[in-house]
């Protein structure tokens, strides 16, 4: 552990020095997304009706799955290009494997990191979600948690994939062939229930579905305690397996 808290604290001083590039997505982002779908598009939405969605307004009921959009966009986002630098372009991790910490103590401190980096963005995003008015249970507020969560299940396999790659060019196909995809058709704009019965079982299957459905109901203060623990468990399950994966890959690319 304290190795890992070695890793988070390089991490966290670079972000001091960085933390300006990152204004733009993590607080004007989600006013100008909430602005335009949630009240612009919204507005014709709601004047043919909400039944589909559940009767609430559409800026409601698009917020929370906005929330855990961004949070996956972030997660995988940091366990891409930041995980390839410090490996292959800067070699952080090999410096650092000079000195007493361990590939588990790299691994455990980038995740606490990238932890910290999508508390920050989900609890700006919440805040502007309050602002605009658009949670409707104080239970919202633990869909932070739900955001965190499906940021990291994402960060934890993508971390072990880009540890397996010596250049970028298949980042490039994750962001356009899986996070686009799945920022659409996973019940972030629209119910999966709309979708056609094959796409809605793959869209059940991944995490982005599951922590939007557990940031949701929370923010309409639904509480279905079953289906809750179902979320968070596969959550956690594909956080545990890509931290399994990553002990692989990150060793056969440090230890030699």
């Amino acid at each position: 552990m304290t190795a890992a808290a070695r890793v988070l604290e390089y991490n966290v001083l670079v972000y001091k020095k960085t933390w300006h590039g990152s204004l733009f997505t993590t607080f004007f982002a989600p006013i100008l997304f909430l602005a335009s779908m949630g009240i612009g598009l919204g507005g014709y939405i709601d004047q043919s009706g909400s039944a589909a969605l559940g009767g609430v307004p559409y800026a409601v009921f698009l917020a929370p799955g906005l929330l855990v959009a961004q949070a996956m966009q972030t997660g995988s986002f940091e366990s891409t290009y930041p995980i390839m630098g410090n490996l292959v372009w800067d070699r952080v991790y090999h410096g650092m494997l000079a000195t007493p910490i361990t590939v588990r103590g790299i691994i455990l401190g980038q995740l606490a990191w990238m932890t910290v980096r999508l508390t920050i963005v989900a609890a700006a995003f919440f805040l502007v979600m309050v602002v605009f008015r658009v949670v409707d249970s104080p239970l919202g507020v633990l869909g932070i948690g739900a955001a965190v969560l499906t940021g990291l299940a994402f960060a934890a396999p993508i971390m072990a994939f880009a540890a397996t790659q010596r250049n970028d060019t298949a980042f490039s196909a994750i962001f356009r062939f899986l996070i686009t995809p799945l920022f659409i058709f996973s019940g972030t704009f629209f119910p999966i229930t709309q979708l056609p019965p094959f796409l809605r079982w793959i869209a059940y299957l991944t995490p982005t579905w599951h922590g939007v459905n557990l940031a949701r109901t929370l923010s309409l203060g639904i509480v279905d305690p079953v289906l809750m623990i179902v979320n968070v468990a596969f959550l956690v399950g594909c956080i545990t397996g890509g931290i399994a994966v990553c002990l692989i890959t990150f060793r056969r690319v440090l230890v030699k």
